[in-house]
């Protein structure tokens, strides 16, 4: 029987990622650390199977624990909190259940954004395109400048000293959209924060041009990649030796993109479409504002909408036959703008 750790499964992302793999494989055992008896009620209610492991993050006996009695460990919680990685480590690499133990980290795509930081270039485009695959030394090369990395090191670190025993896999996520089914539906991304700063302003903004672009998955899609990883650990792992790798400190890394937009261009889109639904009483152009501005509108937005993170994953689509489907983002602005607005009170 495959037993599965989570952590993060009372978030967007996880939740969502749980869900999938309940209904795809409904006789894997999986539990997964929740903080609180009111969060664990919710889950249990919601995923009456799952077993609720109570603690957090900085419990690292706890989690080296699990890890040591399970086979997969989905990290879906914090992406920048190297200890708990660590732990969980710890955890996989001592357990004396048959066959290696997996270890699946989630982390954003902000570590490619590292260039503009540093030259200060916000708002304008680049021609520059990361991808996981040809091209994924050139993306563990980037400087450790995000806190994110040190997690993310820890984690191939691992996958490099212990492949035998541990087999780890990176999946470092596009801006996420789309409704979740998780217990949390819906998650402040750059997206959704965009959509609300417009209804609020009464007017899209951009970062300076805003010619910057970024990558966007939708969240069933990121799922469904997810799934793919799972049930590929749960068979065994084991490489075909025709294609890319699966898992690995030096290969088990994914980019998980479904599209790209350029924040001008979806900035224009969410007013054409806030205007059509009425929240808006004329399409302007965007407001520019400057970096410093956008991050006071949304925790580190000079970033998110100054910045580009143009990535291709390649690796999920040729190692996995992973192929993303759902509604693209533009497909699903409507719904995203009328949530947006029933959380402000506009509906």
């Amino acid at each position: 029987m495959t037993k599965i750790f989570a952590t993060g499964v009372t978030g967007y992302l996880g939740g969502d990622a749980v869900y999938a793999i309940l209904q795809a494989h409904p006789e894997y055992e999986i539990s997964c650390l929740v903080r609180d008896k009111a969060k664990g009620a919710l889950v249990s209610e919601a995923h009456p199977s799952l077993r609720i492991v109570y603690g957090s993050l900085d419990d690292g006996d706890l989690l080296e624990e699990e890890a040591a009695n399970t086979d997969i460990v989905c990290n879906f919680a914090h992406a920048t909190h190297e200890p708990s990685v660590q732990a969980l480590a710890r955890g996989l690499a001592r357990r004396t259940r048959p066959g290696p133990g997996f270890l699946i980290h989630t982390m954003g795509s902000g570590t490619v954004i590292y260039d503009d930081v540093v030259k200060g270039r916000y708002g304008q485009g680049s021609d520059k395109v990361f991808n996981d695959l040809e091209g994924l030394a050139e993306v563990l090369s980037v400087p450790d400048f995000a806190k994110a990395r040190g997690a993310e090191n820890a984690v191939r670190q691992v996958g490099i000293q212990l492949p035998n025993q541990v087999k780890t896999a990176v999946v470092s996520t596009g801006s996420a959209y789309g409704l979740g089914r998780g217990i949390l539906k819906y998650r402040p991304t750059a997206i959704h924060e965009l959509v609300r700063a417009t209804l609020e302003r009464k007017r899209a903004i951009v970062v300076g041009e805003g010619k910057s672009a970024w990558t966007n998955v939708h969240v069933h899609d990121l799922s469904e990649l997810y799934l793919k990883l799972v049930e590929h650990a749960a068979a065994g792992g084991e490489e075909t030796g025709s294609g890319p790798a699966v898992w690995g400190g030096s290969e088990g890394f994914y980019f998980a993109e479904g599209g790209e937009h350029v924040w001008s261009e979806l900035a224009r889109s969410v007013s054409a479409e806030a205007a059509a639904q009425g929240f808006l009483t004329q399409v302007e152009e965007p407001e520019s504002i400057e970096p410093t501005e956008a991050s006071k509108i949304m925790p580190m937005g000079q970033f998110f909408w100054g910045c580009n993170a143009r990535v291709e994953g390649r690796r999920a689509r040729q190692a996995l036959n992973w192929q993303p489907h759902h509604p693209s983002l533009k497909e699903e602005l409507g719904s995203i703008i009328a949530t947006e607005a029933k959380k402000l009170g506009l509906v």
